[in-house]
């Protein structure tokens, strides 16, 4: 179980460290030691045998080895709940296909107790799972905002961004991480790293930290690592940066019409520093870079996500889709095709926000496409050995939250507030 992981990993480590070399235990300690008083002295000792000691295996790959097909498959989505409390459908996609994680919208959350029993369901459902579920929400802040209405407001981006305080940048990070920790939330899909250099952006606006690339950078990867500190994954978004388009890539695919050399010496900037302050992941957006790839956008595209990000940025850490029933993707393509061709193109995760029977239709489109080799057994288990790698350094373990208390996180938000 990926649960035992960490500890069999000590126990594998400190056995090798501290097993002593039976070669060297036979070395005598002087040469009349080793000579019989009957026979004479050689010129050479007998050659002791040499014993290797046993390699240390990987426990993560150890628990690949023992997962089915349907459980790799599953680590690859994270998928959209219905309703305000386990239903039929989440159970199905538990149970008989073994998803990775979950998304809670604000159509998913009333209140803080009913949000914390929800999350306390997801997770004791998924125990007999081989891996712990992702329980991730997109809390950024301003009006990004899906946490009961108990939970005092934290401010946009924007308005971080111009305070250019970064203790106060810190604070409010680490606010938003210790809110959603304390429902039972493990992943949090912020911050905006994207620059905000379009005035006609109908989706970006005040989620950035401002216009200027050294003020997304400042704040934007203060938030990340403030969030990280309070024990909570965090996905910057949108790469490869969605602040100069006019066009909502929820309601259609926009078209970024930049050069590669003009990208690397902006947009790209922030999301350069954030790899190298260890992006646990990153978001990749639906946009239509024609100067990078002419036919597929960015999250289906080998020439965003592996050439760029991965080969050039040289990034290895998990990388998720943006949603995938948006419109920049159900307009134009066919969503299971889009999640293989997405997985081809080197992304880890495809999120599926809604709608049960499309989320069915992406696991068995990824499922098909893996047992037919179209998505190769070695590209499919170095995402899922990314992904276990990722739950494990924040330690998931599915166990349930007793309770909340609201007026504590209140009051490090205050707090975090008042430091302006």
């Amino acid at each position: 179980m990926l649960k035992q992981t960490i500890a069999l990993s000590l126990l594998l480590l400190l056995g090798a460290a501290c097993s002593s070399n039976p070669a060297a235990e036979n070395i005598p300690t002087s040469p009349a030691a080793s000579i019989s008083p009957t026979t004479a002295p050689t010129n050479s000792p007998t050659a002791q045998p040499t014993i290797e000691p046993p390699p240390v295996t990987d426990p993560l790959q150890e628990t690949i080895k023992t997962m089915t097909l349907d459980e790799k498959i599953g680590q690859l989505v994270l998928i959209g709940v219905e309703g305000t409390e386990l239903q039929a459908p989440t159970t199905d996609l538990i149970d008989n296909f073994h998803v990775g994680g979950f998304i809670l919208y604000k159509y998913n959350i009333i209140d803080a107790e009913q949000t914390l029993k929800l999350l306390n369901q997801l997770k004791e459902r998924n125990k007999p799972s081989k891996a712990p579920l992702w329980l991730s929400i997109d809390q950024e802040g301003g009006k990004v905002s899906r946490m009961p209405e108990q939970f005092t407001k934290t401010p946009t981006a924007a308005s971080i961004g111009k305070a250019n305080n970064q203790s106060y940048t810190r604070g409010i990070g680490q606010a938003l991480g210790a809110e959603i920790r304390a429902l039972g939330f493990n992943m949090d899909f912020a911050p905006v790293l994207d620059i905000n250099s379009n005035p006609a952006n109908p989706v970006i606006g005040n989620r950035s930290f401002g216009s200027h690339a050294e003020t997304v950078i400042t704040h934007g990867i203060e938030t990340m690592k403030a969030i990280q500190s309070e024990k909570i994954a965090a996905v910057v978004k949108h790469f490869p940066g969605h602040g100069d388009t006019s066009v909502d890539s929820h309601l259609d695919l926009p078209v970024v019409n930049k050069s590669l050399a003009e990208l690397t010496t902006f947009e790209l900037l922030p999301f350069m520093e954030a790899i190298r302050q260890d992006a646990d992941a990153i978001m990749v957006a639906h946009l239509l870079i024609p100067s990078i790839d002419k036919t597929y956008p960015s999250s289906l595209s080998k020439s965003v996500i592996t050439d760029l990000l991965r080969k050039k940025l040289g990034y290895d850490g998990v990388v998720i889709t943006d949603d995938m029933t948006m419109g920049g993707i159900t307009d134009h393509f066919d969503v299971g095709e889009a999640a293989v061709k997405s997985i081809q193109a080197g992304s880890d995760i495809i999120l599926i926000g809604h709608d049960y029977d499309t989320q069915i239709a992406v696991l068995k489109s990824l499922k098909l496409a893996a047992r037919d080799g179209v998505i190769t057994k070695d590209a499919l288990e170095q995402s899922v050995y990314r992904i276990l790698s990722l739950k494990q350094k924040y330690e998931l373990q599915d166990e349930s939250i007793a309770s909340v208390d609201i007026k504590a996180v209140n009051q490090q938000i205050q707090s975090a507030l008042q430091a302006k």
